[in-house]
């Protein structure tokens, strides 16, 4: 309990600071907390953005395939490399190294292949998303126990129920630490994608109020971007927790 009034005081003291320091400023550029909640309130009744649902509802359809599409290569390639020990302890340095690089750069390579629509804003949140799963994956199966694998085989488990009883067990909270990373990573990915240029999208609004100097507006959007981010993080965790306990039973 004092932690959550120790937290409220800091958020209304902040909240406080940033009233009084806005007012001072150029109105045009700084927008204070007592405006962003009128916009707020102007946006969700379809006030400023009626459009916004469809918007909305693009940059969810976006997310998903871009997620979906990421996950299945990210597993696909990890799980090809990295089952033979060898073979992923020679490309993780290469993919580690890829990851490295700032996703932005790749950007204009993207919108010039795929264009202005949908299309660049998936690839953008696949290539956000795909390396920390490929990478989770890699090194979920280099941390298990090779003692384990041996006693299994022994016993005679095949490959399969190697896989099902040892490996996946052993690798799930690595595995499922990669998928909520890139899961974050793809929304961040799509949402950025279109603030850089689209036809569509929440990214794209929040371009237009920005452009048209709509501050209060712009930060509104903002708000329900985070909105999107801070509820399918609380999805991924509930996820991920279930898994854990699916392994710590297993």
């Amino acid at each position: 309990m004092r932690l959550l009034a120790t937290r409220a005081a800091l958020l209304a003291a902040g909240l406080a600071a940033w009233e009084v320091w806005a007012r001072q400023q150029n109105p045009l550029l700084y927008v204070p907390p007592s405006k962003i909640l009128p916009a707020l309130g102007r946006l969700i009744r379809l006030e400023s953005y009626p459009s916004l649902p469809e918007h909305l509802g693009l940059t969810v359809v976006e997310v998903l395939v871009a997620y979906a599409l990421a996950v299945g290569l990210g597993l696909a390639l990890g799980f090809l490399l990295g089952l033979p020990r060898h073979v992923g302890e020679i490309y993780e340095p290469i993919l580690s190294a890829l990851y490295a690089i700032p996703s932005v750069v790749w950007y204009p390579s993207l919108m010039l292949f795929f264009g202005l629509g949908p299309a660049s804003k998936i690839a953008f949140g696949v290539l956000l998303g795909f390396f920390p799963v490929v990478l989770a994956v890699l090194a979920g199966i280099r941390s298990v126990d090779r003692q384990l694998l041996t006693v299994a085989r022994a016993m005679g488990a095949g490959p399969g129920a190697c896989f099902v009883k040892v490996i996946l067990p052993a690798m799930t909270g690595t595995l499922m630490a990669g998928l909520r990373t890139a899961l974050a990573l793809t929304v961040v990915g799509v949402i950025v994608g279109e603030v850089l240029g689209a036809r569509g999208g929440l990214g794209s609004l929040i371009n237009h109020a920005y452009g048209f100097m709509r501050t209060a507006d712009y930060a509104a959007l903002a708000i329900v971007a985070l909105g999107v981010v801070v509820a399918v993080d609380a999805v991924a965790a509930l996820v991920e927790a279930r898994a854990r306990r699916w392994a710590a039973a297993s």
